[in-house]
C-alpha cells in the first residue's frame, strides 16, 4: 500500500499538468461552438508527450524530475494560447514541441557521452561567429532585425542557437584560463602582456556587436547580463567589472541618443499615450489587455487578444493576462522563478567550474530573457523583441530552449540528491 502511494504521490504534479491541458482544450474544442476535432486530438498528443517524457526521465532517474515538470506547464500554457489565437499556428507549435522533447532527450544522452565539452574553447568561437556571419550574409530581416536564415523552406534564428554555444564558451574558458597562453604583444620594441580577461571581454562584445549589426538590441541586452553575470560570480577583479559596467552604461547612453530605434523604444517607454495609434499601438493594446483581463482574466476564449500586435510572439504574456487574469500571470511567473530556483540548485551542486558555468549560465539566461521581455510588454522597461521562453511562438526558440533544458538535465544527473517531496 505504501508502495502504490509513493508512485501516486510522485506522479501527482504530471498529473496536474494533465488535468489543466484537458481542461483547457476542452473549453478551446467548445469555443465559440467550432468543435474542431483536430482541437481535441492535438491535446491528446500534448498530453501523452509530457506523460511518457516525465515517465522516462522518472523511470530513468535522469536527474532533476522538476525541471521538466515546469517546463511542461509553461509550454502547455503557450501552446493553449497560441491555438486559441489560431488553429494552424498551435498546431506547428506543437510539432515544434515534439521537436523540442526529442532534441532534449538527445541533448541529454550527448552531453553525458561526451567528457571533452570544456577543451573546445576555439570550436565554440568558430562555430559562433560563422553563424553570425552566415546570418549577415544570408539572412532575412524581419519585423526590422536580420536575424533570420531560410534552410529548405525552413526558417530558422542562428543567434537562438549562438545564445547556448556563448555560455559554452565562457564556461570552458573560465575552466582553462590558467592554461591558456596569450602572445604578447610587441609595439615599438615594448612587450606589452595581455590578459586572457581581455581577449574573453573582446570576444564577448565581439558576439553583441554582431547582434547590434543586425539590430537585434534584446538579443545583445541578454548577452551582455549573462557575460556580466558569470564575469561577477567567477572573476574577482573588481576593475574589470567596474570597467564592463561603464561600458554598458556608456553604450546605453550612446544608442539613446543616436539610435533612432532605441530612441523610439525609450520614448514610448516613457510616454506610450502621446502617438496610441503609432508607435504606442503595440505597448498601449498590451496595456489595455493586461487591465481588461483583471484579476481572474475573461476567460479562455472569451477576451480579445487579436487585437494585441504579435499576440503569439511578443505579446504573448499579455493574452495570457486577459483571458487568465493577473493571477494567472503571476502564476507563469512564479513558474519561471521556480525554474530558476532548480537550475541555481544544480549549479550550486556542482563541483566542476565548467559544468557549474554551463548551468548557471542556461538558468540565468531563461531569467534574464523571461525580465526582458515581460518587463517590456507590461511597461516595466523598454520593449525589445525577444521570446518568452517555451511559451512564445517559434520553433528555433522553442527547440534551443530544450535543448538548453536537456543539458542542464544532464548535469542534474550527476549532481542531484532526491529530496522527497521537496519542490
Amino acid at each position: 500500500m505504501r508502495a502504490m502511494d509513493s508512485i501516486f504521490s510522485n506522479y501527482r504534479p504530471v498529473r496536474m499538468i494533465l488535468l489543466f491541458n484537458l481542461l483547457a482544450f476542452t473549453l478551446l474544442f467548445l469555443f465559440e461552438e467550432r468543435y474542431d476535432q483536430k482541437i481535441l486530438l492535438s491535446g491528446l498528443i500534448v498530453m501523452a508527450l509530457i506523460y511518457l517524457s516525465f515517465t522516462i526521465i522518472k523511470w530513468r532517474t535522469w536527474g532533476d524530475e522538476y525541471l521538466f515538470l515546469i517546463v511542461s506547464m509553461l509550454a502547455s500554457i503557450g501552446i493553449m494560447m497560441i491555438f486559441r489565437l489560431e488553429v494552424q499556428l498551435g498546431i506547428k507549435q506543437i510539432q515544434w514541441f515534439m521537436g523540442g522533447i526529442v532534441l532534449f532527450f538527445i541533448s541529454y544522452i550527448v552531453y553525458q557521452k561526451i567528457r571533452f565539452w570544456d577543451r573546445l574553447t576555439i570550436f565554440y568561437l568558430i562555430l559562433s561567429l560563422t553563424l553570425f556571419i552566415i546570418t549577415l550574409a544570408f539572412g532575412k530581416k524581419i519585423s526590422g532585425a536580420t536575424n533570420w536564415v531560410n534552410i529548405g523552406g525552413i526558417t530558422l534564428q542562428p543567434s537562438e542557437m549562438i545564445k547556448v554555444i556563448f555560455i559554452f564558451f565562457i564556461a570552458s574558458f573560465f575552466k582553462n584560463r590558467g592554461s591558456i597562453k596569450i602572445p604578447n604583444l610587441q609595439i615599438k620594441g615594448k612587450k606589452i602582456k595581455i590578459k586572457d580577461t581581455t581577449v574573453m571581454t573582446l570576444i564577448a562584445y565581439t558576439h553583441m556587436g554582431f547582434l547590434v549589426i543586425q539590430r537585434e538590441w534584446g538579443g545583445a541586452l541578454l548577452f551582455f547580463l549573462v557575460y556580466f553575470t558569470l564575469l561577477y560570480i567567477f572573476e574577482s577583479d573588481l576593475r574589470l567589472l567596474l570597467i564592463n559596467a561603464g561600458i554598458a552604461i556608456v553604450g546605453g547612453l550612446l544608442g539613446a541618443k543616436y539610435v533612432y530605434h532605441i530612441q523610439v523604444r525609450i520614448s514610448t517607454w516613457l510616454d506610450p499615450w502621446r502617438d496610441i495609434s503609432g508607435k504606442g499601438y503595440q505597448i498601449t493594446q498590451s496595456l489595455f489587455a493586461i487591465g481588461s483581463g483583471g484579476f481572474f482574466g475573461t476567460g479562455i476564449g472569451l477576451g480579445s487578444p487579436q487585437y494585441i500586435p504579435e499576440a503569439q510572439t511578443d505579446f504573448i504574456f499579455s493574452a495570457i493576462c486577459e483571458e487568465l487574469g493577473i493571477f494567472g500571470g503571476a502564476a507563469v511567473v512564479l513558474l519561471y522563478f521556480i525554474l530558476v530556483y532548480r537550475g541555481m540548485k544544480i549549479a550550486m551542486k556542482v563541483d566542476d567550474t565548467f559544468h557549474k558555468a554551463v548551468a548557471l549560465g542556461i538558468t540565468i539566461m531563461f531569467g534574464f530573457q523571461t525580465f526582458i521581455i515581460i518587463g517590456g510588454v507590461i511597461k516595466l522597461i523598454p520593449l525589445t523583441g525577444i521570446t518568452l521562453p517555451f511559451i512564445s511562438y517559434g520553433g528555433s526558440s522553442l527547440t534551443t530552449s530544450f535543448v538548453a533544458l536537456g543539458i542542464l538535465q544532464a548535469i542534474s544527473k550527476n549532481n542531484f540528491e532526491e529530496e522527497e517531496g521537496e519542490i
